[in-house]
């Protein structure tokens, strides 16, 4: 089991990867009201089977499109870690929100996916968010 302190490290370290590896952006600005406020979040991070690396860089920039649609997710980032490691890092106003989220079109492509595209099923983690900016 993964600990909760170095699941918040990975995440740090995963956000302040150079503009390079960043394969989304924000799928929403953040509006500075209480409604749009990031109180959670998740982490996903996905391994990618031996030559599928590429195939599921394709698959993460074709996501963004999807979370567009979702008024409640606040920020939705695609991120690469490593050659074959990548991650998503997703916010949220409340549980609601979140679990409209994990019930949508792109958890749903996610999934159906992850058998050809990943080595194992996707680690998701349900954070809480305790500052932003």
């Amino acid at each position: 089991m993964v600990s909760l302190k170095y699941s918040a490290t990975a995440m740090v370290v995963a956000l302040n990867i150079s503009a390079a590896l960043i394969l989304g952006a924000p799928a929403h600005a953040a509006e500075p009201t209480s409604t749009a406020q990031a109180n959670v979040g998740l982490w996903v991070v996905l391994d990618a089977k031996a030559g599928k690396e590429e195939d599921v860089a394709q698959f993460l920039r074709g996501g963004r499109a999807i979370v567009q649609d979702e008024p409640a997710t606040i920020a939705w980032y695609a991120v690469r870690l490593s050659k074959t490691q990548f991650a998503i890092f997703d916010t949220f106003p409340d549980e609601a929100g979140r679990s409209a989220h994990l019930a949508g079109k792109v958890a749903a492509a996610l999934m159906a996916k992850a058998p050809e595209l990943l080595d194992h099923a996707p680690t998701i983690s349900k954070i809480d968010i305790m500052a932003t900016k």
